[in-house]
């Protein structure tokens, strides 16, 4: 398998489950501005949409969009610690999880990466803190991760997009239980490596 990725993008969530899996996988960097890859490739012939993650399986199939990526990492590879089993309400409350991620809170930071200033960036702001609200009462009982004691690909990728507070100066200060949450996830081994593989630790 190969994940395209770049830096610091919410396709370091699939890179986390990759290494919490532990098996071979290749990585190449896509630079979206250009829409190449580190080899020179071009990457919108790799994932027309334009936009990391993609995943190439070993039988040439790409697998786009984050959500659905981590989902097939964890069931392809029997990893129910990582992903309930299908067709249960647990996996349903990942998907719950994931969808919030993906639609609500991922898509809330969009204005404040593309240059959103004045009262644009403030309702962006504000948007985003709505959005992490309701992540802080997701460990109101106390529990260490979105479903309960064990860490799933739905952690891995509210860490990553959780983590964008810092970059946008939004910081969690707001929310205590949601950044102690992020500091636990990031002394993960595999949130170490894959970090680090990524330059970004």
């Amino acid at each position: 398998m190969k994940l395209y990725y770049t830096p610091g993008f919410c396709s370091l969530s699939p890179h986390i489950v990759l290494h919490e899996l532990g098996g071979q996988f290749d990585v190449e960097r896509v630079d979206v501005a250009t829409k190449t890859t580190e080899t020179g490739a071009d990457f919108r012939a790799i994932n027309p949409k334009g936009y990391v993650p993609a995943l190439r399986l070993g039988d040439g199939e790409v697998l786009t969009e984050g959500a659905a990526i981590v989902q097939y990492l964890a069931d392809s590879n029997g990893a129910r610690r990582l992903a309930p089993e299908p067709g249960t309400l647990a996996r349903a409350r990942l998907q719950e999880q994931l969808n919030f991620i993906a639609s609500e809170l991922h898509k809330a930071f969009g204005p404040l990466f593309h240059g959103a200033t004045g009262e644009a960036k403030d309702a962006a702001v504000a948007n985003v803190g709505n959005r992490l609200d309701h992540m802080e009462t997701q460990f109101a009982d106390g529990r260490a991760y979105l479903l309960g004691e064990n860490f799933s690909v739905a952690d891995a990728y509210l860490f990553v997009v959780a983590s964008w507070t810092g970059a946008t100066g939004i910081g969690l200060a707001k929310w205590p239980r949601l950044s102690a949450f992020v500091e636990r996830v990031r002394q993960r081994p595999s949130v170490v490596a894959a970090m680090a593989a990524e330059g970004l630790a």
